[in-house]
């Protein structure tokens, strides 16, 4: 069943604000974050300890100091890898204004309310 021409410019309104849309997440989210130096390098040098333990642990044959050796390495690769770096300042200058407009209401109740607002035909 075809749709109505009044149907059929709503739905390429809707594809063209969600690509709109997408675009803003990618943008947002695309963001990248200067790495922290100071967290890598704690991080590589727990690792290192960590896996110095386990190998003691091992040679003398004593299973705790290994299960202790592992978790120092792997809580060394995980503050190398997770700790999130210092923004750029093109993403601090961005961060404000999305955490402004996002905060307000959510993007489901905004396209909620812009198609409320179609429905009983009143203009953007």
């Amino acid at each position: 069943m075809p749709l109505s021409e009044r149907e059929q410019r709503l739905l390429e309104e809707m594809e063209r604000n969600l690509y709109q849309g997408e675009a803003d997440v990618v943008n947002t989210l695309g963001a990248r974050k200067a790495p922290n130096y100071r967290a890598i390098a704690l991080g590589v040098i727990l690792a290192v300890v960590g896996i110095a333990t386990m190998l003691v642990g091992v040679y003398q044959d004593v299973t705790v100091i290994g299960i202790v050796g592992f978790a120092v390495l792997f809580s060394g690769v995980m503050v190398a890898v997770a700790t999130p770096g210092r923004a750029t300042t093109k993403t601090a200058a961005q961060a404000p204004s999305t955490r402004n407009a996002t905060s307000s209401s959510s993007v489901m109740d905004r396209l909620n309310e812009r198609w409320e607002r179609r429905q009983r035909g009143e203009t953007p």
